[in-house]
């Protein structure tokens, strides 16, 4: 039999599969979660994400240093305040925890794409994201407080605010606020498709932020829903949102394809916190090549139609890029 078509003559060598490969990873499609706490000369290590820390100011400031180095052209800001309460009043004050960290990263790396969580649960002793009366989560009078975190961090100089909370609303009302107090030219990168997940206990242990009763299953989706993913995200968007996050992402390839065919929109898949600490462990134990892997994990999500990638992973595959270039 003759074969007239042969896939494997495209496959031969490196050199070949670089030139036609479909989809590839760059640093600038990188952006890195970072953690930030009061004090002074602190860096303390987050024992379920190994590499991943909290950061005192200072200490921050330095881990900046290299992540400008490693061209990496944006962080994600989450803040652990030093005292909180049911109003998680430590998220919208003019001298909060992440408030002073957007000053300080744009006073020492002006270029660097600054985005900051808008969110409550890090900073209420409740942990959950918005206000409770009688053991229920409060959706409309949140939004207040969400659009006052929100202009805080845009007067402290972020770039970009990511509303992760999940109250219905939240966008309109942000960028309602934003565009009264002459912030319009900041956007809004939406949570828009986060769902309910076993992903995220990590996270908790870094911020925190763990529930102290229930869960948040009455605001966050239901994982086994797309079409309500498809919802959230329009609603996102005819409230004014410019980019739109699904999160997790190993699990939720299909949404972020969805989201990309049905939208066009930016749109960031956020490798989270479980997802990083499995490849850790497994990497520990020598059970999994680390570096193919993680490489291997988030072409899967620009294959899926992801434009940007929140990551801890961020740090050691900027590294590995300038190594060997684009993956």
């Amino acid at each position: 039999m003759e074969l007239k078509s042969r896939p494997r003559r495209l496959r031969a060598n490196e050199a070949i599969r670089c030139m036609v490969r479909e989809h590839h990873i760059r640093v600038e499609d990188l952006i890195y979660p970072m953690f930030v706490m009061p004090g002074e000369n602190k860096k303390v290590g987050i024992s379920s994400m190994p590499g991943v820390y909290n950061y005192s100011l200072d200490e921050f400031v330095l881990a900046l240093g290299e992540v400008v180095k490693l061209g990496i052209p944006a962080v994600l800001l989450f803040g652990i305040p030093e005292s909180k309460d049911s109003v998680g009043s430590g998220a919208y004050h003019e001298q909060g925890i992440v408030q002073e960290a957007v000053r300080l990263a744009k006073k020492n790396f002006p270029k660097l794409y600054v985005i900051t969580d808008v969110c409550l649960c890090e900073y209420t002793d409740h942990g959950h994201c918005g206000l409770i009366e009688d053991g229920q989560v409060l959706n409309d009078p949140t939004l207040h407080l969400l659009a006052q975190t929100a202009l805080s961090q845009a007067r402290a100089g972020a770039d970009m605010v990511a509303p992760s909370d999940m109250m219905d609303g939240r966008v309109g009302a942000i960028r309602e606020v934003l565009d009264r107090e002459g912030f319009s030219h900041i956007p809004i990168m939406a949570y828009a498709a986060k769902f309910a997940s076993g992903f995220y206990g990590p996270f908790r242990d870094a911020a925190g932020s763990a529930p102290q009763f229930g869960d948040r299953r009455t605001y966050q989706m239901d994982p086994p829903n797309g079409n309500e993913a498809m919802l959230e995200t329009a609603l996102d968007l005819e409230e004014g949102a410019d980019l739109i996050i699904v999160k997790p992402a190993l699990a939720y390839g299909d949404i972020i394809y969805r989201t990309k065919e049905r939208f066009g929109v930016p749109v960031a898949a956020y490798n989270v916190s479980g997802e990083y600490a499995m490849v850790k462990a497994a990497a520990a134990n020598g059970w999994i090549e680390e570096k193919r892997i993680v490489l291997e994990a988030l072409v899967g999500m620009k294959r899926a139609g992801a434009d940007l990638i929140i990551t801890y992973h961020a740090l050691d595959v900027a590294s590995w890029l300038r190594e060997e270039g684009p993956a």
